[in-house]
């Protein structure tokens, strides 16, 4: 590991002196690069090797500033770190398109451990092996893995994760799922036609496995299904979507069924079945972008006494672009969700969220963002605070 670092160091920091140089290995591992009279060879240089083809690193960093005052109680003011990966891509196979990925997330927490103390941990978010075309026009994940919907949605109707996770994840709203789980995922990709569809654990890459629930002889108990059809109506659904060059339309139905699953377990620890669906819509220009979505989840009224998982809401999300190269933006989010009476079906509690903001894009790796944030439970004033943040997002 230490001499790929090195190595790799030292191919980057030559690359930006000389964009034009191209670096080879021989077969002795030997690394040497070319110029106007001919083969250099590079003395004293630790060579990469891997059994791979090829290796793609790449990186992605939130990092920032978060102050937050509560409606009643005091604030915080404090560092975050709100995501810190590290990437790399294996090309294991003949085709060039198919690959093997790990993607580690360090992050940081003030929650306290045994010793008192806050900590910061390394753990892995993806880490799956892809094979590419299995079926026409379809690709297969299968690991620590995409879930259907999360990552479309960051990837094409809101692009400020660094601000906040979507509708369906985040905790001032619905928090029904995370974006991975060991399972399968089919990712079929058309022009007028998407789809994801896959089998999980269904508690995500940070819950408990437990796929016993109250019949254990039941097939596929525990288990999650989860999906999601999109059509392109502008006909460019099979590529990867440039927001700042290129305009899409797209409609989507999303959602999972939920086997006795231990995150929605009530207080007597009793799982349920739980199920939530969704729809949403987007559409962008290089000016603009405009998505909205709505959500209903209920668990299996069998099973559970809880209402905390039963509920509907929606969001709205918009960003404005302007400047020469639209690098400035205006960003501005709306959530609603209601938790109903699992008996009465009447509502139990409301939260509001609202996100607003500035961005700038400073090149196509960095870019800058003050934003606030004002969270409201309705039915208390203890829960309930308003926060300013000025974050950086890297990507490399």
């Amino acid at each position: 590991m230490k001499q790929m670092i090195i190595s790799t160091a030292l191919v980057l920091a030559l690359g930006s002196a000389n964009a034009g140089v191209k670096f080879y290995t021989d077969k002795n591992g030997q690394v040497f690069t070319n110029n106007a009279e001919g083969r250099v060879e590079l003395k004293n240089s630790t060579p990469v090797y891997s059994k791979a083809s090829k290796l793609k690193f790449n990186g992605t960093h939130y990092i920032g500033i978060n102050s937050k005052n509560m409606k009643e109680g005091d604030g915080t003011t404090n560092f975050e770190m709100r995501r810190n990966y590290f990437q790399v891509k294996a090309y294991v196979l003949d085709d060039p398109k198919s690959y093997f990925r790990v993607t580690l997330d360090a992050t940081y927490t003030n929650d306290k451990q045994a010793d008192g103390e806050g900590h910061a941990d390394v753990y892995v978010k993806y880490a799956y092996l892809y094979l590419d075309n299995i079926l026409p026009s379809t690709g297969m994940e299968f690991g620590m893995v995409h879930r259907p919907w999360i990552d479309y949605e960051e990837h094409q109707g809101w692009w400020m994760r660094s601000l906040a996770k979507v509708f369906v994840e985040a905790g001032e709203a619905s928090h029904l799922t995370n974006s991975a789980d060991l399972g399968v995922t089919f990712k079929t990709k058309t022009p007028y036609f998407t789809s994801e569809f896959g089998i999980f654990n269904g508690e995500g890459y940070h819950g408990t496995n437990d796929n016993h629930g109250d019949n254990d002889e039941e097939l596929g108990d525990g288990l999650s299904a989860e999906w999601r059809t999109t059509i392109a109506f502008l006909g460019n659904g099979e590529k990867k979507r440039k927001p700042l060059k290129e305009s899409y339309l797209d409609a989507s139905f999303f959602g999972q069924y939920n086997m006795d699953n231990s995150r929605n377990a009530d207080t007597s620890g009793k799982m349920a079945d739980y199920v939530w669906y969704g729809f949403h819509a987007v559409y962008n220009m290089p000016s603009f972008l405009v998505a909205a979505q709505y959500v209903s989840s209920e668990n299996n009224l069998e099973k559970a006494d809880d209402s905390s998982w039963n509920g509907k809401g929606y969001s709205i999300n918009g960003t404005y672009r302007f400047g020469t190269k639209k690098q400035y933006s205006i960003i501005a989010r709306y959530d609603k969700w209601e938790n109903e009476d699992i008996l009465t079906s009447l509502i139990d509690s409301s939260e509001e969220n609202l996100i607003y903001g500035l961005a700038w894009q400073q090149n196509k790796n960095f870019k800058w963002l003050l934003s606030g944030q004002s969270y409201d439970i309705k039915e208390t004033d203890n829960k309930d605070w308003n926060s300013v943040m000025l974050t950086a997002e890297v990507h490399w």
